[in-house]
């Protein structure tokens, strides 16, 4: 065992998740924000696990919602740490607000924070899993970035603790908060196209074999805690999987983690893009807390698409919803009365008379390379700047608040994130065995499929001293 996973294991032994000891690092935030006194029954104290662009684009959707503070933030990398907390802090100070934002290297120290309520989880998938169990236990509720869980029985855990705990979990499925979408599961659901009897969802590749060459881990990147329950042996430093950053001269990540594109680190396009329009196509149909009961390959039998089947009838192909736009994500519902396509920005359907003009936007079209480096970088633009870009969803943010503050259901609840990435991890696991794969939705269960059974993707044994 290294010299970094044994103090982390005694780190746990000391801290567990009691409460013990750590009153004393608690903050009293300055509960006047823009000049105006929060209620005590609005006040909502943040804690942020995961420092990435990701965590800086949701961290602008969650400093639009009244009554927010944020109180801690943890990562792995010092450097992200410090931006996160710098970028938090002019926040504060902009507000009115007392500028003080916590920095930990281990989130079990965040999560014993009395004066914390919520943690939005913003690490790599592998992550997801144990994080948000913990900060169930310890009594935070917990927006977790999608796709919910790295594995099934991750998944069903995942359901089982928040439950357990009486938690509020929203998963960051954010386009279940946008307007497109939410017109487009409302025109299939009331029956405007008819009986549907395929879905045609664009999400793009499964993950591949990592092929990276190992380097050097920089000194501010404690990367055998970035690894965490990952067992696996050819997983290496690379900076692709950790984008690093400059603080000076100041110096963003160059590209979002590639650990999404690698089986041994995460799900491809398959769970990263699927997350979304998956998630989107059972909303439509009906499917939440469900999913398909056969799982074609691409390529099996000659089968040109990744294959859904559901036990209604319908088939979801992983295929262009456009045809001239073969790469575009976005969804197409056909019925026997009609069609709709919706993607980000964009909502069309062959009754044009159904779609509002405020939520019709304009269809994709083909950007040449060049045009969209550009629309990354002016997206990275509005990031920094705290504003813009359909990744900062302030409504999603503030229906995760409004629930912590109800104590009823978010848009996005756990039981919906779970079955979604059920259905993600099914696809990949049809994909690397290279045949059908039948799922018993009902029961959760491969039959007796023992090949599936044994699928990394179902269940793997964390590193230890991980356990789930």
């Amino acid at each position: 065992m290294g010299k970094n996973e044994s103090n982390q294991l005694n780190r746990r032994k000391f801290l567990g998740l009691s409460a013990l000891g750590l009153t004393g690092l608690t903050i009293l935030p300055s509960w006047r924000i823009d000049g105006v006194k929060i209620a005590l029954s609005d006040r909502v104290v943040l804690g942020f696990i995961g420092l990435g662009q990701q965590a800086l684009s949701d961290f602008a959707g969650f400093a639009t919602v009244p009554g927010i503070q944020v109180a801690a933030c943890c990562d792995v990398d010092t450097m992200k740490l410090t931006r996160f907390k710098q970028r938090v802090e002019a926040w504060q100070k902009e507000k009115g607000m007392s500028p003080r934002c916590d920095m930990y290297e281990y989130y079990e120290e965040l999560l014993e924070r009395r004066d914390i309520d919520a943690v939005e989880v913003v690490t790599p998938d592998h992550w997801h899993a144990l994080q948000t169990i913990h900060a169930c236990q310890a009594g935070k509720d917990v927006y977790v970035q999608k796709p919910l869980s790295f594995t099934i029985t991750e998944a069903l855990k995942m359901v089982r603790v928040a439950n357990d705990n009486n938690r509020i979990i929203q998963v960051g499925s954010q386009q279940r908060s946008s307007g497109e979408f939410k017109k487009a599961i409302e025109l299939v659901q009331k029956g405007a196209i008819g009986h549907i009897d395929k879905i045609y969802a664009k999400v793009g590749d499964p993950p591949k074999p990592l092929d990276l060459e190992e380097q050097p881990v920089p000194a501010n990147l404690n990367f055998n805690l970035w690894m965490g329950p990952l067992n696996d042996p050819k997983i290496h430093y690379h900076p692709d999987l950790c984008p690093p950053i400059s603080l000076d001269p100041p110096e963003k990540e160059k590209l979002w983690g590639a650990w999404r594109w690698y089986r041994e680190t995460g799900n491809g396009f398959t769970a990263d893009w699927g997350a979304h329009m998956f998630d989107i196509a059972q909303a439509a149909i009906g499917m939440d807390g469900s999913g398909p009961s056969e799982i074609i390959p691409k390529g099996y039998n000659g089968q040109q698409y990744l294959t859904f089947k559901y036990q209604n009838g319908i088939v979801m192909t992983e295929q262009p919803y456009l045809e001239d736009m073969p790469g575009a994500q976005g969804i197409k519902f056909i019925g026997d009365k009609g069609w709709i396509e919706v993607a980000r920005g964009y909502l069309g359907c062959s009754d044009a008379s159904l779609v509002p003009a405020e939520l019709a936007g304009h269809r994709p079209k083909n950007m040449t390379p060049e045009e969209r480096r550009k629309m990354y970088e002016e997206m990275q633009k509005s990031i920094d700047k705290g504003k813009g870009s359909f990744e900062i969803s302030a409504p999603h943010m503030q229906d995760f608040v409004d629930s912590v503050r109800s104590r009823k259901k978010p848009i996005a609840p756990i039981e919906v994130g779970a079955s979604t990435a059920v259905l993600c991890c099914l696809g990949n696991i049809a994909t690397e065995l290279q045949r059908p794969v039948k799922w018993n939705p009902a029961t959760l269960s491969f039959g007796d499929d023992q090949e599936a059974w044994n699928h990394r993707l179902y269940h793997y044994e964390y590193r230890r001293p991980y356990k789930l």
